[in-house]
């Protein structure tokens, strides 16, 4: 088939597996479905509910009319299982003017988690930096649209941080995160995106903070005994603010400056608290911080936990762990329960920053701080 404006000039490029083509009508069937689909309608400015006629008129007018203007949409196929070319999406190109432009990309749900959109982009990106002759492509997305995210990152985007109310979408303006690749960028990820493994001990298991996790984050961060000593926590703690808690935990990861795991108990998968890795330098060090849900006190997870990561952290990277030469951690003094899991997975006591912690109630008290060291730490068995 050939595209529907014959003026238009679409050329073809393909990586031997996955194809870049002008849309046709035989793209609306594709079309349709991946405007319709719930990812799609959270995430792009497609119309809400996605019609046909929408499909029709994005393959037949849309795309023809954004080429003439300088917006470079291509349609992405690949084959199926028995080897027959399918449609798996649009990328696209937005020309800015100065050698620059926006890229725009979204997968039909067949083709998501199968690797083709991040093949179509590499192919995209190529012919807009040779072609086209770009310094500069800028990427846009919604805040947390991880999907989009980790695609702009293995191609090599920067992350520069967060623009409040900023991209339009059905009348309303969203938070928007922004990067950008240079034409002599790598195209391959700028650093690590950190995935927390799942660990399991005698008494509780380690696993990644999930989404479902934020009303028993909730009640253990609003509990009077958590609170008394974290005392930058919001109070009361609601639901949301677990919420926006777990969203900091993903940007950590996204970014390499922490990892973060929740704890159960085995047999169970319900959160009964958190450990931390913050401040994170890879290859280096980071500082471990925890909380427990006021029901799993006084049994000795925290303290196992504790043991668990710093396993995992100081561990070198050959056999599976983090490779990080130093941990350090710090509890504000009287905080028992707190001081007890860092003696007892021998941290060494390094210091007393006078009155540099404040409790819920205002009194400001000493924080101790303590470290260990790779070596020592594989030492002591």
């Amino acid at each position: 088939m050939t595209p529907d404006r014959a003026d238009v000039h679409v050329p073809v490029l393909t990586d031997g597996v996955v194809t870049l083509r002008a849309h046709h009508r035989g793209d609306v069937d594709g079309v349709e479905e991946q405007g319709s689909d719930p990812v799609s309608q959270r995430w792009t400015t497609v119309p809400v509910p996605y019609s046909r006629a929408d499909a029709e008129r994005f393959v037949t007018e849309v795309v023809p009319e954004g080429w003439s203007r300088g917006g470079w949409a291509f349609a992405v196929e690949a084959p199926d299982a028995e080897g027959r070319p399918r449609f798996c999406g649009t990328v696209e190109l937005r020309d800015e003017g100065n050698r620059r432009a926006e890229v725009a990309y979204g997968a039909h749900p067949w083709a998501r988690g199968r690797g083709i959109l991040l093949r179509a982009l590499h192919l995209l990106l190529e012919w807009g930096f040779t072609e086209q002759r770009l310094r500069t492509v800028i990427w846009w997305a919604n805040t947390g649209n991880w999907a989009s995210r980790r695609v702009a990152w293995r191609l090599g985007f920067s992350c520069d941080g967060t623009l409040e109310r900023w991209l339009p979408q059905r009348g309303d303006l969203l938070d928007a995160w922004v990067g950008v690749l240079h034409v002599d960028g790598a195209r391959a990820p700028r650093h690590d995106w950190l995935e927390p493994p799942s660990l399991v001990g005698e008494g509780v298991a380690l696993r990644p903070l999930r989404d479902e996790d934020a009303a028993r984050v909730a009640e253990a961060c609003d509990d009077a005994l958590t609170a008394r000593w974290l005392d930058g926590l919001p109070s009361p703690y609601t639901v949301q603010d677990a919420h926006a808690y777990l969203q900091h935990t993903r940007e950590q990861h996204a970014s390499a400056t922490g990892m973060h795991w929740a704890l159960v108990e085995p047999g169970s998968d319900e959160l009964v608290g958190c450990i931390s890795l913050t401040s994170l330098v890879p290859g280096r060090e980071a500082e471990v911080g925890y909380w427990l849900h006021p029901r799993a006190r006084g049994r000795g997870l925290m303290t196992e936990a504790c043991g668990m990561v710093a396993r995992q952290s100081l561990a070198g990277r050959d056999v599976g762990g983090l490779g990080l030469h130093r941990l350090t951690v710090a509890a504000a003094e009287g905080n028992a329960g707190s001081l007890r899991v860092i003696e007892a997975n021998g941290f060494t006591l390094v210091g007393r920053e006078r009155q540099a912690l404040r409790l819920r109630d205002g009194r400001p008290v000493d924080a101790l701080r303590y470290d260990v060291l790779a070596d020592e730490y594989a030492a002591s068995g």
